[in-house]
């Protein structure tokens, strides 16, 4: 086991171009250890030979696969500090017609995913009297708009769970920060118009097809917030001794703040026209 005064962070979707990737480097460049975590470690092939990093495959739908990496990391480096649940995948296309199957899949991910792990870290945490969790949310859930109601749904939920988390952990030292980035410039908007080009052809909503595949790469605009200046602001806002209990920046966290307080009728309106429903 190594013995290091290094912040020890487990951070979870770390693939080359996604915000996970950009999160390692900034916290590597804190002086903090990080466990770059993946599906695939040929995906992270950037961080190796860096011994700033350790890097893991990890699957956060498998709680074998979740096991075995947090023995890992305790076996060489004999505790975690903070854990990043950043894995998430984007989910397009109508409820009245999207496959339950797809569903699914995106609230095993973005939702039980970061619970598997939180339940597998939090022991550990505790009998150490201290630790930090951050989730990392979207600012999407702020205000559901149309043809993203599965991840929004996805977000809305585990911001509801990091509320509770905060409460419940609070009495073993365990802070918890709610992240809601805005609009990134990653590779999340790729990922999303692949994963829409494998759904059915909508029958109901056949005419608004354009409309919804728009929807799959809206935060990957040109204004889009460079992932570097996101991780580095967000890294910042967690190593803080009391980090704050949410944390947003980039584009469109203002205005989706915004949107939130905004009375229903006028939200429906402006984001009617937005997303052409």
């Amino acid at each position: 086991m190594e013995v290091s005064e290094k912040q020890i962070v487990l951070i979870t979707g770390c693939s080359e171009g996604g915000i996970g990737y950009a999160l390692a480097r900034a916290f590597a460049s804190q002086k903090c250890q990080v466990v770059a975590t993946a599906r695939s470690l040929s995906s992270m092939r950037d961080l190796q030979n860096d011994e700033r990093f350790f890097l893991q495959e990890l699957d956060i739908q498998s709680d074998e696969s979740i096991r075995k990496v947090l023995t890992a990391v305790l076996d060489k480096f004999g505790r975690i500090d903070i854990v990043v649940n950043n894995a998430g995948i984007q989910c397009v296309g109508p409820l009245a017609e999207i496959p339950l199957s797809s569903l699914q899949d995106t609230f095993d991910t973005n939702v039980y995913g970061p619970i598997r792990l939180v339940q597998a870290v939090v022991p550990h945490m505790a009998a150490r009297g201290k630790g930090k969790i951050v989730n990392v949310g979207s600012v999407a859930a702020l205000a559901p708009g149309p043809w993203s109601g599965v991840y929004t749904a996805s977000k809305a939920a585990l911001h509801a769970l990091t509320d509770s988390l905060r409460l419940e952990l609070r009495p073993f030292g365990i802070d918890v920060i709610n992240v809601l980035p805005g609009a990134i410039k990653s590779n999340i908007g790729n990922a999303a118009v692949a994963s829409y080009n494998r759904m059915p052809e909508w029958k109901l909503y056949k005419p608004f097809n354009d409309a919804i595949r728009d929807r799959a790469s809206i935060s990957q605009g040109l204004k889009a917030t460079p992932a570097d200046e996101f991780a580095d602001k967000t890294v910042a806002a967690v190593l803080k001794k009391n980090p704050q209990a949410w944390f947003s920046y980039g584009q469109f966290s203002t205005i989706m703040a915004i949107l939130y307080h905004l009375p229903l009728s006028v939200r429906d309106f402006l984001l009617r026209r937005k997303m052409k429903s």
